[in-house]
């Protein structure tokens, strides 16, 4: 029953004359007249307030234009810690210059209700105390190595071994060349003057 109202309540919506809304051409014996509506007044101003529900204001506008493209005005808004913003704006011929003119509130650091300020103090006390029994030299409980673990150390242990080995004898490679080639190369001495002499 619901779904045969709400059928024949669209039905009769898409039936409806929508041309005063969407400003759409006329015909009237055979000819287009086109309607047109007037623009804002030039210069303007408006003021209005707004609320989500009846007998609520949470939004203010405030606007005023001279007719030469200079606009000013301001808005304001309840923000989500019910406290009223408001903003002040201007446009002119240098640009748009808004500011924030009530955000003192803002700036300052929020004071701890009872339950921080609680545990703030359960944790100073408990981190003395760990401070404490670290002063003492007491030797730390470090976890046990599960099985997966300590096969996974010992692969890690014997690849950092043959890397290193690998490198080594890389690196006496290297040595021996250089050796080589010095024991086989003629020294170059160079004289007060700059020239090269053998």
């Amino acid at each position: 029953m619901k779904s045969l109202i709400a059928f024949i309540s669209l039905a009769s919506l898409c039936r409806g004359d929508v041309s005063q809304i969407l400003q759409l051409p006329r015909l009237v014996d055979d000819e287009v007249t086109t309607t047109t509506t007037e623009g804002p007044p030039n210069p303007y101003s408006f003021k209005y307030s707004a609320g989500r529900f009846p007998g609520h204001v949470d939004r203010i506008h405030s606007e005023t234009g001279d007719g030469a493209g200079r606009v000013q005005g301001y808005y304001s808004f309840i923000d989500p810690k019910f406290k009223v913003r408001t903003v002040q704006y201007i446009a002119n011929e240098n640009g748009v210059k808004q500011s924030l003119i009530n955000f003192d509130d803002i700036l300052e650091q929020p004071k701890d209700s009872e339950a921080v300020q609680r545990e703030k103090e359960k944790h100073r006390i408990l981190y003395e105390k760990i401070a404490a029994t670290n002063a003492q030299g007491t030797p730390a409980q470090l976890p046990k190595d599960s099985l997966s673990v300590a096969r996974a150390k010992n692969r890690h242990l014997n690849l950092f071994h043959k890397i290193a080995s690998e490198h080594a004898a890389i690196a006496a490679e290297r040595e021996a060349q250089r050796l080589a080639f010095e024991a086989t190369s003629v020294a170059n001495e160079v004289n007060e003057s700059g020239s090269y002499f053998n």
